[in-house]
């Protein structure tokens, strides 16, 4: 697959459509925070984790671990564009019987390297995996995209302060923040500000970026992979629901499948993206 950023970024916005299709036909599922994560995934799975049907249960291969499990339908439809799953599976998300289940369930799918969904426990995971790639001196990274909502969970605070003590600087998380969650806007939740100047103080190697901009995120991702003695985390900042116009920021496009008539317009506006 061709991986420079002007076709990661058309892979992106058909993926977009695939999260559509996806959601309409299971009739459920979470829309706002998948479509503002699949431009980060796009760039983690085509530039550095190269996810493919070989590698998929390589002990050396790259892990990524998506702590808002919520956000699967982006996972998905990226391993289906890695060739690991078949396309024409995607339409079987949520439905009974099929191994797409709602979140990330490593039972039905091995190539998803953890069931995740329980929100604040992603994190946990991952470090877990850093170390053990410290201990075994093992070369591989290990990703985790997380969630602004579910930052608020005290588990993912306690990694926060674990990581850097252990100078796990083979771990690197990226922040989708989309500033909002299923209640309502985060910082009218639970504020999470100043985020940076919180994780910098706990000792992360701290960037700021444009989640929606592939080429500068790609360049945050290029300068995460210094082992520098600290882990590196990457505020992405998002909007919920990107790419559909209807869909963008509101929180009510947390957790609301669109029907067939909004899935129309939604495919249409995605679909003007790719001329």
């Amino acid at each position: 697959m061709d991986s420079t950023i002007p076709a990661l970024q058309r892979s992106a916005n058909e993926m977009r459509i695939d999260i559509i299709r996806m959601l309409q036909a299971a009739a459920s599922g979470h829309p706002g925070g998948s479509l503002s994560i699949i431009d980060i995934l796009t760039v983690l799975f085509f530039r550095w984790i190269k996810r493919t049907p070989e590698n998929v249960a390589d002990p050396d291969r790259h892990r990524f671990i998506l702590s808002k499990g919520h956000g699967v339908p982006a996972l998905y439809a990226v391993l289906a564009r890695c060739g690991v799953i078949p396309h024409e599976d995607l339409q079987g998300l949520r439905k009974v019987h099929s191994y797409l289940q709602g979140h990330p369930h490593n039972g039905s799918l091995p190539a998803v390297e953890a069931s995740t969904g329980s929100l604040g426990q992603g994190l946990s995971i991952a470090q877990g995996m850093a170390m053990a790639a410290k201990l075994d001196g093992k070369p591989y990274k290990v990703y985790c995209v997380m969630g602004d909502g579910e930052s608020q969970e005290g588990q993912a605070w306690e990694a926060l302060l674990s990581a850097p003590h252990h100078m796990l600087d083979n771990l690197i998380v990226v922040l989708d923040y989309n500033k909002g969650q299923i209640d309502g806007p985060t910082n009218s939740v639970l504020n999470l500000e100043p985020v940076a100047d919180k994780l910098r103080a706990f000792n992360w190697d701290v960037q700021e970026v444009d989640g929606h901009d592939l080429e500068a995120f790609d360049k945050a991702v290029a300068r995460a992979q210094e082992e520098n003695g600290h882990p590196h985390f990457i505020i992405a900042h998002t909007v919920k629901g990107k790419g559909v116009s209807f869909m963008e920021h509101p929180t009510e496009w947390h957790g609301k499948a669109p029907n067939a008539a909004e899935a129309e317009v939604a495919i249409k506006e995605l679909e003007a993206l790719l001329n």
